[in-house]
């Protein structure tokens, strides 16, 4: 059976490896194209970057780092590098639904927020896929006042 994925929650590009460029991406992103920075971003060790806000419920992930990210799994296997993410009811679902399938994938805990959980695999071309819980990314904002928005 195939992971059910609700929608597109955010693209995550590289733009550099200092926090010089990631200003410089903000600049780009601000300036010409309007989008906003998500003032309650993470701080993530390591990693500047911004999140822009696309709508209500998307961003762009401004990353930078230089080479693999400590977050990385080894190469070709590096949530800060580029990457789509994607929405699933449910994160736990969607690993036996993997599992079943065959799909090798990595998790990552806690970086965006003590309880979230991040799932990541690669498709046959090497392109990066996310998935998390659907309520858990920031980059939906149409999620009730007072509910926990993080990742």
């Amino acid at each position: 059976m195939p992971v059910k994925v609700l929608e597109l929650h955010h693209h995550g590009i590289r733009v550099g490896a200092t926090e010089a460029d990631a200003g410089r991406a903000l600049a780009f992103y601000r300036d010409v194209l309007g989008l906003a920075p998500d003032e309650g971003r993470p701080y993530i060790a390591d990693i500047p970057g911004y999140w822009m806000e696309v709508g209500g419920n998307a961003q762009i992930h401004l990353i930078s780092t230089q080479g693999l990210s400590r977050l990385a799994d080894g190469p070709g296997r590096d949530p800060a590098g580029p990457h789509v993410a994607l929405a699933v009811p449910d994160i736990q679902e969607a690993k036996r639904d993997l599992e079943q399938l065959g799909v090798d994938y990595w998790i990552i805990k806690g970086v965006t927020g003590p309880d979230t959980e991040q799932v990541f695999m690669t498709d046959p071309f090497g392109n990066v896929v996310e998935l998390h819980q659907a309520g858990t990314c920031r980059c939906d904002k149409r999620q009730a006042v007072g509910q926990s928005r993080m990742g």
